[in-house]
């Protein structure tokens, strides 16, 4: 039996690169957020899709789910759900942001914090729609190769070590 030591390639550092900035991205909009729950609500009511009663949960929900990915991320634990959970998340997002960029409102789309009705001319929905493509290639890259340096998911795949063993 011989010991092999894990060896980290180029790709694999990548991902860890991918999973911090993304992960960076989350924790940053979630803490935001969270941190002006009243700023946040405005912002989820501004874009008119939900009914009343849901604008609440949601605006709760959203920086919670965002710092829980951001956390998973950080650590790289259950790195590719996490990495699906953003691609579903990100589409959500593109989708509330291009509905409204459609249906004429003028809002900021308190992705970090703040959010709600702007006035006319002072909305960014192309460049906020072009940030979260980016964003998405990201968590679709997590999604496809969630396998990166440093991750709590490498040490468990390694039996708790950095070492494996073969026969």
């Amino acid at each position: 039996m011989r010991v092999i030591r894990s060896t980290t390639t180029l790709l694999d550092v990548v991902t860890l690169l991918v999973r911090l900035g993304l992960s960076a991205v989350w924790l940053v909009s979630g803490l935001l957020k969270i941190s002006d729950p009243g700023q946040t609500y405005l912002a989820v009511q501004a874009y008119d899709v939900l009914p009343g009663s849901m604008v609440s949960p949601v605006a709760t929900a959203l920086p919670l789910v965002e710092i829980v990915l951001g956390l998973l991320l950080l650590v790289g634990l259950l790195t590719r759900l996490a990495g699906v959970a953003a691609v579903l998340l990100v589409l959500v997002l593109l989708a509330a942001i291009t509905q409204a960029w459609v249906r004429g409102l003028t809002i900021d789309c308190g992705c970090f914090g703040g959010g709600g009705e702007v006035d006319q001319g002072q909305t960014n929905y192309g460049w906020e729609i072009l940030r979260d493509l980016g964003f998405l290639v990201l968590a679709c890259w997590l999604a496809l190769r969630p396998r990166s340096a440093v991750s709590v998911d490498g040490w468990i795949r390694a039996g708790g070590g950095e070492t494996r063993t073969e026969p």
